[in-house]
């Protein structure tokens, strides 16, 4: 790592400090030499950050470090494990915003990153949104037909990636020097946190990957009455620049003008939660961070619109399933069932006891029973569940974490809308729906369907596999026939008789 790396540190360092970030190591329990440092750490804190509470400490210090920190601090949300589940629920609300950066830089941007398809658009407004990678504008695009619609463009920041490299590579020099310090610390995987962030941002700076994360929601839920997303204009996109159509609508944590406008926010609250699920335990594809200032509602219709894709979450079959069968074992209170769906999916090792962990569920699940609605917490639940797994030796499941983090969001938003909101009455349909249809005859018959695909694709390698066995015996009997210099007769007794020779000298010397 360069010197400028760690000088880079040093800074990020003095302004936690000042902003009374290192206030979250209160009560952990922190001895020896890293108390003292933090005990020093803290002499230099804002008598003023004292009076606000740890949630804006916090978030006060990664803002004012800039955009890779916000991005740091998102991702860490998504690592109980890592930062407890107190701290992870703080930055799960971590919203980023930034000032604009010179609109009069976005005509050569545009310029430059669509050549003459930058001529359909016309009207470009001020920056209607900033974020710390991008930022939003409103503009016309004329159609080939001449027809005209509003659409909204997405551009990077100028200078976004190399600043994230600079603070990237000041990251990496933290977490080895915390791996050096501390060698219990590698249990913590700092650097595969920071390896996290790098793919994350990455991901987030070709704003094609973003379209097509829209592309594939959009073809999952068209059909899907009471959720809306935006359709990408593929001409005008491209790896600096996202053209989607316009999402008009009310701001959903507006509840005065939701009111005003008719709506009926007990409605949109059940939809919220409902379409969460559905993509989630459906598709297997949902968008990963719904937090309020990227959800709307269509006042004339009522239905959800969400914007900025630039974080999805996707999980596989089994996750699914595992989603699925633990919120429908919840709801019918069958406990060992979803114990044994842990021991089966081997979420747990096999040596821990199916009936142990099956009470530990129990634990979480039977509190809720007879509780008002307002009450009960999806979210949680599935929070509770993995913690307790850590106990059963349980690995943590990254996907799952990224899961219960946007649950935390949706149920959130949720609750805001309708704070009587009965979560499983909610999740009953859609979860009872797709257990009922993945265990019986048509899941099965889609499950065997897989199985058979799987074994003709593995019949179809099989003359290859012949094929390279007999070029494989071709070839030990050529080696046989015509042996390689080394290996014939006569220079073995050449290597024997060279041998004793430098032997026999070896002896006469010491003589």
């Amino acid at each position: 790592m360069g010197l400028f790396a760690y000088l880079r540190l040093v800074r990020a360092g003095y302004v936690l400090a000042r902003e009374g970030a290192f206030s979250l190591t209160e009560g952990q329990g922190i001895k020896g030499p890293a108390a003292t440092a933090i005990w020093f750490a803290r002499l230099i804190e804002r008598r003023a950050v004292r009076k606000t509470g740890r949630v804006e400490r916090l978030s006060a210090a990664l803002q004012k470090l800039g955009p890779t920190y916000v991005k740091l601090g998102q991702v860490l949300a998504t690592r109980a494990d890592v930062v407890g589940p107190l701290v992870a629920q703080d930055l799960a609300n971590l919203q980023d915003k930034m000032p604009p950066f010179d609109a009069k830089l976005v005509p050569a941007i545009l310029a430059e990153a669509l050549g003459d398809k930058v001529n359909a658009l016309t009207d470009i407004s001020d920056p209607v949104a900033a974020a710390s990678i991008a930022q939003v504008h409103s503009a016309t695009l004329i159609n080939e037909d001449g027809t005209k619609q509003k659409i909204a463009i997405k551009l990077l920041r100028p200078d976004v990636e190399m600043r994230f490299k600079k603070d990237l590579a000041s990251l990496k020099a933290a977490a080895g020097l915390v791996e050096l310090v501390d060698p219990r610390a590698k249990r913590l995987r700092p650097k595969d946190i920071v390896a996290t962030l790098e793919r994350s941002a990455i991901l987030e700076m070709d704003l094609r990957m973003e379209a097509a994360a829209i592309s594939e929601l959009f073809e999952n839920t068209k059909d899907d009455e009471g959720f809306e997303i935006p359709t990408v204009h593929w001409p005008q996109t491209a790896r600096n620049v996202l053209t989607t159509s316009w999402m008009d609508g009310i701001p959903i944590r507006e509840h005065d003008q939701l009111d005003a406008a008719g709506v009926d926010r007990k409605k949109v609250a059940k939809a919220l939660m409902q379409h969460f699920l559905l993509h989630a335990i459906r598709d297997g594809y949902f968008h990963a961070d719904m937090h309020p200032g990227n959800l709307f509602v269509d006042p004339k219709t009522g239905h959800v619109r969400a914007v900025d894709f630039g974080i999805m979450g996707r999980i596989g079959k089994q996750e699914q399933k595992f989603l699925a069968e633990i919120l429908y074992g919840f709801i019918r209170r069958d406990y060992r069932h979803i114990s044994q769906l842990h021991f089966d999916i081997g979420y747990v090792p096999k040596h821990q006891s199916v009936d142990d962990f099956a009470q530990s569920l129990r634990s979480i699940g039977e509190p809720l029973v007879g509780r008002p609605a307002s009450e009960i917490s999806m979210a949680k639940v599935l929070t509770q569940l993995l913690d307790n797994t850590a106990l059963f030796e349980m690995e943590t499941r990254t996907e799952l974490v990224m899961l219960q983090k946007n649950m935390v969001l949706v149920e959130g938003v949720a609750r805001t809308l309708d704070p009587e909101l009965n979560i499983w009455t909610i999740a009953e349909p859609i979860v009872s729906k797709w257990v009922k249809r993945n265990v019986g005859p048509i899941g099965i018959a889609e499950e065997a369907k897989d199985t058979a695909i799987a074994l003709y694709g593995a019949a179809k390698k099989v003359p290859l596999l012949v094929q390279r066995y007999e070029a494989m015996l071709e070839q030990a009997e050529k080696d046989r026939a015509n042996p390689p210099f080394f290996m014939t007769s006569w220079f073995a007794v050449l290597v024997v008789a060279l041998m004793i020779g430098v032997g026999a000298a070896a002896i006469k010397t010491l003589v």
